[in-house]
């Protein structure tokens, strides 16, 4: 299959710090199609070779397992080249045209790793120069749009020039080995299907956890804040993969059609939800590993006077049959007591007590995403050491045991990031793990009421120090459940 991928933004982080090592590790792996050509894309001034000299130096700072030898980068070089163009100069189109009709090509691929307010305009300019053909795919990297207006305004202009069927919205999350292991532990087994349900299965939690702060991000922080930057897209996609009806088969609209059933389940806010079950918070100066680090307003291009949430935590309902009164908990935030993001899932207890169990254990399912890849079931045994005699009956009492899958262990070398699972879909044509418009604009229909909940606030978010888990606000709000979040118990 001959391809060619066009990047623009071809010189920016994204560019070097995620896809073009991705893409390395695919054609490291054997699975990059041959025949292909990438193309980089920006405003600079410079031929192929000075490009591939760039790539090359970025690609020093990518971690040593992904890092190419002089001999790999030499044979992957031949794919990279470069092409000058102002997003704004219809001649420069007409240029980049030429440039791919020196060869004929299955697809066309163009990758859109710029800043969303660009999408219209090169959409536009595309189909000026007639470069929105039947084989062409377009990737458009989140946020796809500020709230639910801005979100619909792009998804019209690009399926002006577009079919839906060659858009790719694309959600790195959904491209992670451990979320591809939850399709496949729900649908590819028999064994936790039919606990998967309101009958069996307490509460549900998901947490998105950085250590790190904004660094060198805190002009676009501003604008952005967490709920928009991780709960409107990955914290919902995977709320959608726990929580959706098995679908009819595996191709893309079956699976896609289920996530969107769920998103419009939701329960609505009301005034008295937003106000007990959302809570905001910013962090302050604190400690992470020993180190002394700053707060939110103290980071550069950051207001002092913000009001930009750096953390959220929220609690909210899906009204059907299968979860109806089954709260399902998210949060995520930056600058956090540590670096994890996992799924939570709390089974009910036993309907009769016949053992003593732990004080406040339960059994519950972990799937975690990072760092670590993997599940953990969380089980009960009998200690055959301590017995405890109740009438006329002697039990033992029990023990927490856990089994523990580590997927990296298992796989090993096999694993393939998400990037690189993603850019390969693409190319292939496959839309499994991207986001349909209907699913992006429900998400922000759900999520714009928060929005407007805090625009209207005057208390602004709640402070939490560095390296702590967010404020104590969170606590309580799961807290009046009867339930609490997993460092907790």
């Amino acid at each position: 299959m001959s391809f060619d991928l066009v990047f623009f933004g071809g010189t920016g982080d994204l560019v070097w710090r995620k896809l073009m090592p991705a893409l390395f590790q695919a054609f490291r792996h054997g699975t990059l199609p041959e025949g292909g050509r990438i193309i980089g894309v920006a405003r600079d001034a410079m031929s192929d070779e000075q490009y591939r000299t760039l790539i090359q130096s970025r690609f020093e700072q990518v971690e040593g397992a992904k890092r190419p030898n002089d001999e790999e980068f030499a044979r992957f070089k031949a794919m990279l080249h470069y092409e000058r163009v102002d997003l704004s100069n219809p001649a420069d189109y007409a240029k980049l045209a030429g440039r791919l009709a020196e060869r004929q090509t299955d697809h066309v691929v163009m990758y859109l790793a710029t800043a969303p307010s660009l999408f219209n305009t090169v959409c536009e300019q595309l189909a000026a120069a007639q470069l929105n053909t039947p084989k062409t795919r377009i990737v458009l990297e989140k946020p796809l749009g500020h709230d639910l207006k801005s979100n619909r305004a792009i998804n019209q202009s690009v399926r002006q020039v577009f079919e839906e069927h060659q858009i790719f919205r694309i959600d790195h999350y959904l491209g992670k080995p451990s979320v591809q292991n939850l399709f496949a532990m729900r649908f590819g087994n028999a064994l936790f299907e039919p606990l998967w349900r309101r009958e069996h299965i307490a509460n549900i939690q998901i947490t998105i956890a950085e250590e790190l702060g904004v660094e060198k991000r805190g002009a676009f922080y501003e604008n952005t804040g967490a709920l928009r930057d991780m709960v409107q897209n990955h914290a919902l996609q995977l709320l959608c993969a726990i929580a959706m009806e098995p679908p009819i088969n595996a191709h893309a609209d079956a699976i896609r059609d289920e996530k969107l059933k769920v998103l419009r389940a939701l329960k609505p806010w009301t005034a008295e939800t937003l106000g007990q079950h959302v809570v905001r918070g910013q962090y302050s100066a604190g400690n992470v590993h020993g180190q002394a680090v700053p707060g939110y307003t103290e980071e550069s291009g950051v207001n002092p006077n913000s009001s930009t949430e750096t953390f959220v935590a929220l609690r909210t309902e899906i009204a059907n049959w299968r979860w109806a009164g089954v709260p399902f908990y998210i949060r995520t935030g930056k600058r956090l007591a540590s670096r994890e993001a996992y799924i939570e899932i709390n089974f009910r207890p036993t309907p009769h007590a016949i053992f003593q169990a732990p004080s406040g254990g339960v059994n519950k399912l972990i799937i975690h995403l990072q760092p670590k890849d993997g599940l953990e079931l969380h089980l009960f045994a009998e200690g055959q050491h301590k017995r405890i005699k109740s009438g006329h009956t002697t039990s033992g009492a029990l023990s927490p045991v856990h089994l523990d899958l580590d997927f990296d262990k298992r796989f090993g070398s096999e694993r393939v990031g998400a990037y690189e699972r993603l850019l390969l879909d693409v190319l292939d044509g496959r839309l499994n793990l991207f986001v349909r418009s209907d699913e992006q604009e429900e998400a922000w229909r759900w999520v714009e009421p928060i929005l407007q909940h805090w625009a209207a606030d005057t208390q602004g978010p709640r402070p939490y120090a560095a390296g702590t888990w967010g404020p104590s606000a969170s606590s309580a709000m799961i807290a009046r459940d009867g339930f609490c979040w997993s460092e907790e118990t």
